[in-house]
């Protein structure tokens, strides 16, 4: 006789009146008996149970295996979390610092330039509101905009520079230097856009060149770009005073062209410009940030037998009255060349716009042609090649430090071959927050993280994937986390999520050196060189501190 001895008898076999026939029944159902005696043997199909049990022990396996899997990436996680806590945080960064784009010696530098506006003046937050307001006002007297928005005010840290506003589309929105979009900083009035809202508006999240910068591969076809920059902290109450009237129209449901709007704005904020510069005039303390350092500064310069100059925009009573704040009475004496109203990017592009010489007593231009430039004249107008032919001060000698990477720093570093500092105030709050203790360890895991998931990131088995989309969701959270505390709605200046801004990439390409104030030179001598830190290449080995 065969037969099979398992752990069970069959209750099938007992229902027919027949001695037990031991078969699998508990564990699976599907086992065919028939009656047992002495003359028929057990019908249990022996193959189907050991394919039963076979296929229950690799159910087993399976199961022990995918434990096995997702416990594997716990325990890197776990390795890797232990790692970060266990590694010291990175030493603070100066606020005072300068900071090298390219390699600067200061020893080749004979000559300073300098422009005026948030670069030797830095003005107090008090100087939006007024820009602001004589904007606002001048919407609705000159350009008949409703009442109403007289009551709108203005919103101290909405919007940052360096962010892109599409003219055609009225949206704000933040770039990175690849033009890639970055969720949850593009903005229609005060509304922020969802992603889908954004996607639905670009159809990518990749904005074209041509968009951008208004390139265009057919020269017949050329088309200015749709999108402007803040490129200047002159631009951030502009785009308050935009973005506050566009909700205003969106809530109540009032049509508008975002184009028009753009352009009352625009020219509303320029416009006041002529009454900002006479209430700043009368009150220079109320506006502008004292800065002690500046008369030593240029005191350093001068017993260094270096020649200094000043190109600015802004028209000469008002420079002089801050200059008398900040330096003194005797400020001139320690230019070698003045020059106001100097109508930049204009003045470093044109080449035949005459020089004139300005006259304190008339507040009017000399028509005299101008053959030479001499100290403790104020110039009107002219050209950069108009200063260089006049002084013989030529490339690389020059050092210009302007706020704006595009009207003060491009044209001079692309087409003349000076050198050039940015002067970037918003340094003082992005260093402090980078040396936040809460921030360095966030901003330390969130790297870490990034890795951990991209090391493991194949994975095809659905219990890892799940642990891959929980950590996916933590870098989420991280990101946004160290981007609000830069600023709520937009984040840093100088970084989306993780690639530079496309604000920053325009920086470091025209700047050789930037800083927060012009005064941190003070802490270098004037033989100094400035070496750019070597930036780790993504083919290079890993630092998690760069």
């Amino acid at each position: 006789m065969r037969g099979v001895i398992l752990s069970k008898p069959c209750r099938n076999a007992e229902a027919k009146g027949s001695k037990r026939c031991m078969a699998v029944g508990q564990v699976y159902s599907q086992v065919h008996c028939v009656p047992y005696d002495l003359s028929v043997q057990c019908q249990c199909k022996l193959q189907s149970c050991r394919s039963h049990i076979s296929n229950y022990n690799g159910i087993n396996l399976r199961n022990t295996q995918r434990r096995h899997s997702t416990q594997r990436l716990e325990e890197a996680y776990k390795k890797i979390k232990a790692k970060c806590q266990s590694k010291k945080l990175p030493k603070d960064v100066n606020p005072k610092a300068v900071f090298a784009c390219n390699e600067l010696d200061l020893k080749e530098v004979n000559v300073y330039g300098f422009d005026y506006d948030y670069t030797l003046a830095c003005y107090k937050p008090s100087m939006d509101y007024v820009l602001y307001n004589l904007g606002r006002q001048i919407l609705i007297e000159r350009f008949k905009y409703p009442l109403e928005i007289s009551q709108l005010e203005y919103k101290p840290g909405f919007a940052v520079r360096g962010l892109h506003y599409d003219i055609g589309k009225g949206v704000l929105l933040k770039l990175d230097s690849f033009l890639q979009i970055q969720f949850g900083s593009v903005y229609k009035g005060l509304k922020p856009l969802s992603v889908d809202e954004v996607l639905k508006l670009y159809k990518n999240r990749i904005i074209p060149i041509a968009h951008v910068e208004g390139h265009s591969k057919n020269a017949s076809d050329f088309n200015q770009a749709k999108m402007v920059q803040l490129a200047d902290l002159f631009s951030v109450p502009e785009m308050g005073l935009l973005c506050n009237v566009a909700d205003y129209f969106e809530r109540n449901h009032i049509d508008y062209h975002p184009e028009i709007l753009f352009r009352d704005v625009k020219s509303s904020v320029k416009s006041s410009h002529p009454l900002m510069h006479k209430i700043v005039s009368e009150n220079v303390s109320e506006y502008i940030e004292s800065n002690e350092k500046l008369r030593p500064f240029f005191d350093r310069l001068k017993n260094s037998n270096k020649k200094l100059f000043l190109v600015t925009n802004s028209p000469y009573k008002f420079v002089n009255k801050g200059m008398e704040m900040l330096v003194g009475k005797d400020w001139k004496e320690y230019f070698d060349v003045l020059i106001v109203q100097a109508r930049k990017p204009r003045f470093f592009t044109d080449v035949s716009r005459p020089i004139r010489v300005y006259d304190e007593q008339s507040g009017s231009h000399i028509w005299d042609r101008v053959t030479k430039l001499e100290k403790g004249v104020i110039y009107y107008e002219g050209t950069v090649k108009q200063l260089q032919d006049l002084t013989g001060w030529r490339g690389h000698q020059v050092l210009y430090f302007g706020d704006h990477p595009y009207s003060d720093l491009a044209d001079v570093t692309l087409e003349h071959g000076w050198r050039t500092g940015a002067i970037i105030n918003e340094l003082t709050h992005e260093i402090a927050t980078l040396n936040n203790v809460e921030f360095k360890k966030n901003a330390n895991w969130l790297q870490m993280l990034t890795q951990l998931i991209e090391d493991h990131q194949d994975c095809e088995d659905p219990d890892e994937q799940k642990v891959l989309q929980k950590w996916m969701a933590e870098r989420d959270k991280l990101r946004n986390d160290i981007k609000v505390v830069f600023n709520p709605q937009f984040g840093s200046v100088f970084r989306t999520y993780h690639n530079p801004t496309y604000f920053s990439r325009r920086l470091f390409r025209f700047a050789d050196i930037y800083t927060s104030n012009i005064t941190n030179l003070l802490n270098y001598s004037v033989k100094h060189t400035f070496y750019p830190r070597r930036g780790v290449m993504p083919h290079e080995y890993i630092s998690y501190f760069v």
